[in-house]
């Protein structure tokens, strides 16, 4: 054959074949197409293998049940969600949303799964919201909008004993008095220093006392206690000035409901159980065995209380589940064991399920004496269906139960879900289930057993401590990262601290407390309630040790994402049961990386409390300065916690003598008769208000001190006078001042960049164009916090504790006592913000209208 091969053809006329070289750039590319469409063909395999996977595990879960584990989960995110909304929707929005979200999940079910699950839980999260709103308009608490000095008279509804002595009382307001109060609360929390006698429940209660609001957040984020008490009913707290006396005469109780009246009675009760238990055993141990059986426990002195906390053992003061298993579980036991003593009775009669009856009216008894905490509702619900349960011959514990007691809390009282206790209760009570479910169902190997004397109880005992070794564990696992937001502290030891005294509660102290319980109305329990102390004793000493081992591990304030992500991770990990619980794993591991790795949020370079009064500076990472040689204490120790501050740097203090004011001028430190009222309070109609009247001349030797103090003082220090003013430059630049004195805040606006006045002033704003913060703007803002920038461009930014007061228990902050009505949030002490009310352009002008009363 003969070949052309410059024209590539053969003699038949066909084609010739290719040469080697024009072949190897052909297979080349054939190889590269064949290399990428085996990738993506194994991709689109690997994601289709791992979506049927998916599938299949979404299929286990349901045919599990374990999709009705998220229902509380749902229907609590709702109720969360609708507490932090500054604006939430109407009531009627929410129930019309629910509605269709509902009507739209039954409609889909048939055909379209994944949309109707969708749709359901939208459903869930609104009935949630709408369950926090009907719970709000069912509080209606009126919440005191003001500080103020009255006379109050009320009825003893509570009462509480302090660890020195004092007793705490709650009281239905019945009327003040000198001044009278335009809105006065329905109900007060009153603390009575003293040795006089108590007050007992029922009786009315006269005194002169110091009313304030509850306060709101030490700093943006934290825990706004006028939120507790709103839905507690509390409307004001204080302390009576000197000693209160009891009204003669019978209370009067016509008005009185069927549920009130039992209120009082079940009250009255549990004070009377938590005196005895007091009397009998005395001092901490007899406080911590009141606060075991009824809640109470505000009669433990601070020193024991920290004690408890440092070493992990806090959660024994609690009524948790473990109490009220142990009681209803002893009970239980015991009455079996009593009714087995009877064959003939055994025989006829089913004794286990007439047991867990026994032990159901046990438990609902502790119930009614524990003063209904979140935890002991919850730990009610979770015992009464675990025996409810035994009476129907199914299992007793599972998530199924505990998810019913969630969902009964939430619909009951939603705002539960926003504390600690709720959420630390579920989370250590929904690990231990599953941790212990996953212990059950692991693969055992066989082997070869011992036999020698003895070996069975070596095998129980061993058993027992490890039982309690993997309950601490995982209990202090599960609610670490609460402990961590709310708390910002762990503690180093608390299993250890948890190994040596469990086994005391389980075995000594629950089963005398009970037998004290079964025997107080016959006055045999003072030998059951010895032995309860004994224990408890030995318990506080336990405690006392650990905390010594070492400080807690502090933690600075978490990211406001931490919380629902890490709560998101422990509830997959916690509620599922295939594969699929990893993905909890791996957010709850991807959460704490980002913590450790990531970097940190800006520090504020300002703190300021709500009232204005103390002000804080950022010295460093560990430092804080501020305005107070002593800093109030429950402000400042929430700033520490919160902030992870371990030094503080005190004011340098100048007297008042040293730059005096010019001569023949009046002492500046001169105390006078009153320094007015507290800011926004009714005057005293019988005490007029008298106020020192400052000259021109006083007010421009304060400014000069105030220059002098800012230009010859050291950086990142407060130099104060007295408790008329203080000022501070920061090492960026800026210069803060705080004044106390109304008068003096004209000639801080002139000083410095950021004034803070603890008063009303008859001003909104400096005309040097000063930031001007006063006790009006501080009511309405809450504590803030102030990040600084280069002051040559004045970049300033303000973060606030409440944004709107709108929401019912923030919304006392707008109400004007002058007026007696709220003030739109757009306005600010009565001054259009579009049209600031202007500095007085005179020092004499400022005097007189600072001292022309409030």
């Amino acid at each position: 054959m003969v070949t052309d091969r410059g024209a590539g053809l053969t003699e038949a006329g066909g084609a010739a074949p290719p040469a080697m070289a024009d072949i190897a750039p052909v297979r080349a590319g054939m190889h590269r197409r064949n290399g990428t469409a085996t990738v993506s063909s194994r991709l689109r395999a690997a994601i289709a293998h791992g979506g049927e996977r998916f599938g299949v595990a979404l299929v286990r879960e349901r045919d599990h049940g374990h999709f009705f584990y998220f229902l509380p989960v749902f229907l609590g995110a709702g109720a969360v969600i609708w507490f932090c909304l500054g604006h939430p929707p109407s009531t009627t929005a929410l129930a019309l949303l629910s509605t269709v979200f509902g009507g739209g999940c039954l409609l889909s079910a048939s055909r379209y799964r994944f949309a109707a699950r969708l749709l359901g839980a939208g459903a869930l999260l609104l009935v949630g919201m709408m369950l926090a709103d009907l719970e709000a308009r069912r509080a209606a608490t009126t919440i005191l909008d003001a500080g103020v000095t009255t006379v109050v008279t009320g009825v003893v509804e509570r009462r509480q004993a302090g660890p020195r002595g004092e007793w705490r009382y709650v009281l239905r307001l019945i009327s003040t008095a000198e001044p009278r109060l335009k809105r006065p609360p329905e109900r007060v929390a009153l603390l009575a220093r003293g040795s006089q006698a108590p007050v007992s429940l029922g009786q009315t209660l006269v005194g002169r006392a110091r009313l304030s609001p509850p306060s709101g957040p030490a700093l943006p984020r934290l825990n706004d206690f006028a939120f507790a008490s709103y839905f507690d009913g509390i409307g004001a707290v204080g302390f009576f000035l000197g000693a209160p006396r009891e009204s003669r005469g019978q209370a009067d109780t016509s008005g009185e409901t069927l549920w009130e009246a039992s209120d009082r009675f079940l009250f009255a009760m549990r004070d009377r159980i938590a005196t005895r238990i007091r009397a009998v055993i005395g001092g901490d141990p007899g406080a911590f065995a009141a606060a075991i059986i009824t809640g109470d426990r505000r009669a433990m002195t601070k020193e024991s209380t920290e004690a408890l906390r440092l070493s992990g053992l806090a959660h024994i003061v609690a009524i948790s589940g473990l109490h009220m298993a142990l009681a209803s579980g002893i009970f239980f036991i015991g009455l079996r064991m009593a009714l087995s003593l009877f064959p003939g009775l055994a025989q006829v009669f089913p004794i286990k399920k007439i047991a867990a009856s026994g032990a159901l009216v046990a438990a609902f008894a502790y119930l009614l004496i524990s003063g209904f905490q979140v935890s002991a509702v919850r730990a009610f619900l979770m015992t009464a269906i675990m025996l409810i349960a035994v009476l129907f011959d199914r299992p007793a514990i599972s998530l199924r139960n505990l998810s019913v007691a969630a969902i009964i809390i939430i619909a009951v009282t939603p705002s539960a879900v926003m504390g600690p206790g709720f959420q630390m209760s579920f989370a250590a009570t929904a690990a231990l289930i599953a941790g212990y479910a996953a212990w059950r169902g692991r693969k055992r190997r066989s082997g070869i057993r011992l036999a020698f004397p003895g070996v069975r109880s070596f095998s129980e005992g061993g058993k027992f401590i490890a039982g309690t070794f993997l309950t601490s564990l995982i209990g202090g696992l599960s609610t670490a990262i609460f402990a961590i937001a709310h708390f910002h502290r762990l503690a180093p030891h608390g299993l250890e601290a948890n190994l040596a005294a469990m086994p005391l509660v389980s075995i000594l102290v629950m089963p005398a407390g009970l037998l004290a319980m079964l025997l107080m109305p016959f006055g045999l329990d003072a030998p059951f309630l010895a032995i309860m102390g004994w224990g408890l004793r030995s318990v506080l000493a336990i405690a006392h040790a650990v905390a010594g081992w070492g400080e807690p591990i502090g933690f600075a304030r978490m990211p406001a994402w931490f919380l629902p992500l890490a709560s998101i991770g422990l509830l997959l990990m916690t509620l599922l049961r295939t594969r699929l619980r990893h993905a909890g794993t791996v957010l709850l591991a991807a959460v704490i990386a980002f913590l450790a790795r990531g970097p940190a949020p800006p520090a504020a370079d300002i703190l300021i409390a709500e009232d204005g009064q103390l002000v804080g500076l950022r010295v460093s990472e560990d430092s804080i300065a501020t305005n107070r040689a002593r800093p109030p204490r429950f402000i400042f120790d929430q700033w520490k916690a919160a902030l992870g501050i371990d030094e503080h740097v005190r004011p340098e203090e100048r007297s008042v003598s040293s730059t005096g004011p010019p001569p023949g001028s009046p002492d500046l430190g001169a105390k006078t008769a009153a320094n007015g009222p507290v800011p926004g309070a009714p005057p005293n109609r019988r005490q007029p208000v008298q106020r020192r009247q400052w000259s021109e001349a006083e007010i421009r030797a304060a400014r000069d001190r105030m220059q002098e103090a800012v230009t010859e003082g050291g950086e990142d220090r407060f130099i104060c006078e007295g408790k008329l003013w203080c000022v501070a430059r920061l090492d960026s630049g800026w210069t803060i001042a705080t004044v106390e004195e109304a008068a003096f805040v004209g000639g801080a606006c002139d000083v410095a960049d950021i004034v803070v006045s603890a008063r009303r002033v008859a001003f909104s704003s400096c005309r040097s164009g000063a930031r001007l913060l006063t006790a009006e703007t501080m009511r309405r803002s809450g504590a803030v916090e102030i990040h600084l920038g280069r002051r040559e461009a004045g970049e300033m930014t303000l973060t606030t504790s409440f944004e709107g007061l709108t929401r019912p228990w923030s919304i006392h902050r707008r109400y004007d006592w002058r007026s007696a009505s709220f003030v739109p949030d757009s306005e600010r002490e009565g001054v259009n913000p579009a049209m600031p009310e202007a500095q007085p352009s005179s020092m004499a002008e400022l005097s007189a209208l600072s001292g022309s009363g409030e």
